[in-house]
Order: structure tokens, then sequence, then C-alpha cells
């Protein structure tokens, strides 16, 4: 029985989430007849860029920043939850739903929060949206990283920040089985679409492997109805990294218009 690494880390939250996510992998590994190796000490890149990785998730932008050309992409999931349907999603901008100003523009000089500079939801596509609206180079008073969306969301209910960019898919996961997080806050407005976060494996598999893979996680979700009802997830479509040039085709739209740094 060969070891491998498979570990399903961008979507871990709320616990349904998390348990659902674990039960999937647990039957596509079983199909495959393969065991798991602990993923305890690896931090995300270095999962990522694992020889042993058979299946994980990652970000759209360090997918085509980072980690392009050195793994390969499995498929990206095609939820169907709101914001989030046909194999894309969006960011949510949200400030609190007391904050009297109402509009992006109105916003211009607030605070900003972000999960972290490689995020394409939570910065890549934030950036791209504001871009039209900054000045001199600058929307924010002041740019804070908070190290996860449920941390930036913390920070608009706590009054730390006022305006941050939610990945669609967490935010409706949140919205569904842990609405106290989302509670009191609304959205301001929506950033373009962009590919779902894809599922990749290591460089070393083949086409045929990859294709294989992609297969028994689609019928392993098949018979798992009420795992695919919980995770929103209709099916893992074909996908390649060509797929996700849009992503860096929003970063020079950006660029484009001043704002290249999001700040």
């Amino acid at each position: 029985m060969t070891e491998h690494l498979a570990e399903l880390l961008m979507y871990v939250a709320p616990e349904p989430i998390r348990a659902a996510n674990e039960r999937w992998l647990s039957r596509i590994l079983d199909h495959l007849g393969h065991s798991r190796l602990s993923a305890e000490g690896l931090s995300l890149p270095e999962l990522w860029l694992s020889p042993d990785v058979l299946l994980t998730q990652t970000c759209g932008y360090p997918l085509m920043t980072a980690l392009r050309g050195k793994v390969r992409v499995i498929g990206r999931p095609r939820y169907e939850l709101p914001d989030s349907d046909g194999g894309n999603h969006c960011s949510l901008l949200l400030s609190r739903a007391d904050d009297p100003r109402r509009t992006l523009l109105e916003l211009r000089g607030s605070r900003g929060v972000i999960n972290g500079q490689d995020s394409n939801s939570g910065m890549n596509l934030l950036r791209h949206r504001l871009a039209p609206l900054h000045r001199d180079g600058q929307f924010f008073s002041s740019v804070a990283i908070s190290g996860s969306h449920r941390e930036s969301l913390r920070w608009l209910r706590e009054e730390r920040a006022d305006l941050a960019a939610i990945d669609s898919v967490t935010f409706a996961y949140l919205a569904r089985h842990a609405d106290e997080e989302v509670a009191g806050l609304r959205v301001v407005a929506r950033s373009a679409f962009s590919p779902t976060l894809p599922f990749i494996t290591a460089l070393t598999q083949t086409d045929e492997q990859v294709e294989a893979l992609r297969q028994v996680m689609n019928i392993s979700l098949n018979e798992l109805p009420d795992v695919a009802e919980i995770l929103g997830l209709e099916e893992v479509l074909l996908a390649t990294e060509a797929d996700y040039q849009v992503i860096l085709d929003y970063e020079q739209e950006a660029e484009a218009l001043g704002y290249g740094r999001l700040r």
C-alpha cells in the first residue's frame, strides 16, 4: 500500500465542513488503495510542493505565482452556493451593517484588513475591485493582515477594521453553519469572478494519473450525497493552469490603473 499526503485545508471551518472533507478524502483513498501520511508540522507551501502529495487544494494566486509549473492541477470544484457556481467564485466586500458609509467610494480612507498577501480572494480580487477608486495609489488609511478570512471577519465585528474581502464559499459555509461569525455584517460590493480554488497533485503524476484521480474524486463524491450537500459541491471539473490566467490578468489590470499594491 502506497503512502501519500492527502489534505484539504483551505476550507476547514465550520466543523461540519471539515468533517465532510475528511469523509470525502477517506473514501477517495479507499478507492485508490492508498494510506495517508501525516502532514503534521508541514506549512501549506511545504504540503503543496511535497513530492509525496497526492491530493490537496491551494489558492489560485499562489498557483499562478509560487507554484506555477511545480504542481499538477487535478481540477476545480463546481460549488452550487450563493455567489459560487459553474466552477467560479468571487469575493464579498464586507463592512459592518451599522457603518453609515454605504458604498465603496464612501469607504475610501477606511481601514482595510486582508487574510494574506498571497490570497486571491482576500487581496488580489479586492485590489482589482478597488483599483478604479484609488487616489494617488491609495484607497485605505491602513491595511492590516489578519491571517485568515475568519479572523478578518472578527476584525470587522470588533471594529478593528472597516472593509474586508471574503471568499464567497467561506462566507456561505459560515452563514449556513456558524452564522454568528457573519452577524452584523453586510455586503457592500462583489468582486469579479475567478475560478474556484484548484485541487492539485505532485508534478510527477502523469496525465493519466491526474485524470484517474479526478474521476475517483467524483465517484467518491457521488457515493456520499450527504457530504456533497454539506459542501455544496456538485463535481470536480477538468481544469488546467490556463484557466487561472485570469487571476494574473486582474493583477495586471490593477497595475495598469496605478494600484499595483493594495494600500
